[in-house]
């Protein structure tokens, strides 16, 4: 019991650097926004596209691939990153969903999630967000 427990122990701790650092190194994936108005290059701060069939249609492939590692299939996360489905929706949430896909999250020297705000642009960042509303479970 001792040895299963130490190598348990010794896993996780061979794991957990990798886990850290699997944030930082996400190459983003283009994002298909054709069909949808484009916004600009100042970002809104509110989804223009809430509730937009389009938007949500790109919304969850884009999620797929440009989430889904971290944050969990259907948002549905695996505690490395907060869980989507709860983000407040409406102004409120799109706050902070603008603030942390626009900036990025880093902690103590340690990419816990790249800026997406460039490499997506607002087109793609605010369709996944009109899709994190569909699956939103209070």
């Amino acid at each position: 019991m001792v040895r299963l427990a130490a190598a348990i122990g010794l896993i996780g701790a061979v794991a957990l650097p990798g886990l850290v650092f699997a944030h930082g190194d996400v190459v983003p994936q283009p994002v298909d926004t054709s069909g949808l108005e484009k916004l600009g290059d100042k970002w809104r701060d509110s989804n223009p596209y809430r509730g937009n069939p389009r938007a949500i249609e790109i919304g969850s492939s884009a999620f797929n691939q440009n989430c889904a590692r971290c944050h969990g299939l259907g948002a549905v996360s695996g505690g490395i990153a907060p869980d989507l489905r709860y983000l407040e929706k409406g102004d409120a949430g799109d706050e902070w969903f603008k603030e942390r896909v626009t900036n990025g999250s880093i902690r103590n020297g340690v990419t816990y999630m790249p800026q997406f705000g460039e490499a997506l642009g607002q087109e793609a960042l605010w369709s996944i967000r009109s899709w994190l509303e569909t699956v939103h479970e209070d």
